[in-house]
Parts: structure tokens; C-alpha cells; sequence
């Protein structure tokens, strides 16, 4: 049987898998995926020409508890700020790039995803 906690991380990496093939159709190039630090995960690390784009993945099948975008709160944004200083300062080469944090929110089904993406949804402050 599989537990509630399972079910989420496999809906969750489902969710990723799907974001990412949708930013990559749109021209992006994925760098790194789920990568973990005491502060917080980043879902995907992405480039746009030479822009590192952090994105947060956001899956909701209803929304009866509003939408992904919504989800991101003052303290998430806080943890995925400093997440990402975290990953710039592991990558010398990418330090001085311009980076922007974006929100991907997918609703509907897997097999009918619709895409709310939010470029530049909130500045690292």
C-alpha cells in the first residue's frame, strides 16, 4: 500500500517532469533538478540564454486550496532565496549571471496539463 507521503512525492516528481518538458519546449535548458540544501530544495535550475532561472514547480489537481502561485509563500520565497545563494556560490561560473526565481503552477490531469507560469514571480530580496 502506498502511503499519503509517497503518493505526494510521486505526484510531485510527475509534476516536475511535466514542467520540465514545458520550459524546455519554450527554450530552456535544464542545468540541475531537485537539489537539496539545509535551507530549502530547488525544484529546477534553468537557463534562458544566460539568465539562471530558478523555478518552483506547483501541482495542484483542484483548486479548492487556490492555485500553485498562491502556494508560494513570504517564507518559501525566503527559503528558495537562500537555497539559490547557496547553489551560485557552489558555481563560480554562474555567479555573476543574472538570475530571476520563476512559478510553474500545473492544474488538470497529467495527461491534460495546463501551465501557469510566472516569470520573474518574486525578487530575491
Amino acid at each position: 500500500m502506498t502511503s499519503g507521503r509517497a503518493l505526494a512525492r510521486d505526484t510531485g516528481a510527475q509534476g516536475e517532469d511535466l514542467a520540465c518538458a514545458h520550459l524546455q519546449a519554450a527554450g530552456l535548458r535544464l542545468l540541475k533538478r531537485n537539489v537539496q540544501y539545509r535551507h530549502g530544495e530547488l525544484d529546477l535550475i534553468m537557463l534562458e540564454g544566460a539568465t539562471v532561472v530558478f523555478v518552483e514547480v506547483r501541482y495542484r489537481r483542484g483548486g479548492g486550496f487556490g492555485d500553485g502561485i498562491d502556494s508560494v509563500t513570504a517564507r518559501k520565497r525566503e527559503r528558495l532565496t537562500r537555497a539559490a545563494a547557496s547553489f551560485l556560490a557552489e558555481q563560480p561560473q554562474l555567479a555573476r549571471a543574472a538570475c530571476r526565481f520563476d512559478v510553474i503552477a500545473i492544474s488538470g490531469s497529467p495527461t491534460q496539463p495546463q501551465f501557469d507560469w510566472r516569470r520573474n514571480a518574486f525578487d530575491a530580496s
